[in-house]
């Protein structure tokens, strides 16, 4: 399949949203509560662009969960439509954009244009997110460590609290994004 019919066969995002059985309501709190900058140079280049995104994602991840809703506020300054794909149901196409080549790691946010042609690809993480999960994990004792399974929920935990409440993290997601569509999308 190309790219448009991916596009085709997602859901909109409100339709994801509602099915959601985790991290929905830590997802609207993040989407309720970004206010995204006043940006309309950015906004009008990219409403010019006449981009769609589809967005690969699962509604356990706390990546998505912060994630999602930054993009969901840029998409609509910028009348920008977005269609949700899972993961583990798009595997063909999650393949075409592992992490590090390896790994399944998500949200990955892909920008087409109107024939289809991706012009960029975002995700799954701000560089800035990326050095505090990392921080995060290198605090767990080894995986043989009788402690591990208790402190590996309490950092997950952690982690998804943080992303819920810590601001700053929202703009970094924005920011990290604006700069992924200033770049690959010649905005």
């Amino acid at each position: 399949m190309d790219l448009n019919q991916w596009y085709e066969k997602g859901m909109d995002p409100d339709t994801y949203i509602e099915a959601m059985d985790e991290n929905k309501d830590n997802l609207l709190h993040i989407y309720d509560g970004f206010k995204p900058p006043e940006d309309n140079e950015f906004n009008r280049k990219l409403a010019d662009k006449n981009l769609r995104v589809i967005v690969l994602t699962e509604d356990w991840c706390g990546d998505a969960m912060l994630n999602i809703p930054i993009l969901l506020h840029i998409s609509e300054q910028a009348n920008m439509p977005v269609k949700v794909l899972l993961r583990d149901d798009n595997l063909e196409l999650m393949d075409q954009y592992l992490t590090n080549g390896k790994s399944r790691s998500i949200p990955i946010f892909i920008f087409i244009d109107e024939s289809g042609k991706r012009v960029a690809k975002w995700g799954p993480h701000a560089d800035k997110i990326q050095e505090f999960v990392d921080e995060s994990t290198n605090q767990l004792p080894s995986k043989d460590d009788e402690n591990y399974s208790e402190k590996a929920k309490e950092m997950y935990l952690f982690i998804s609290k943080t992303f819920r409440d810590n601001t700053n993290f929202w703009q970094d997601v924005y920011n990290s994004i604006k700069a992924t569509l200033d770049k690959e999308a010649n905005l």
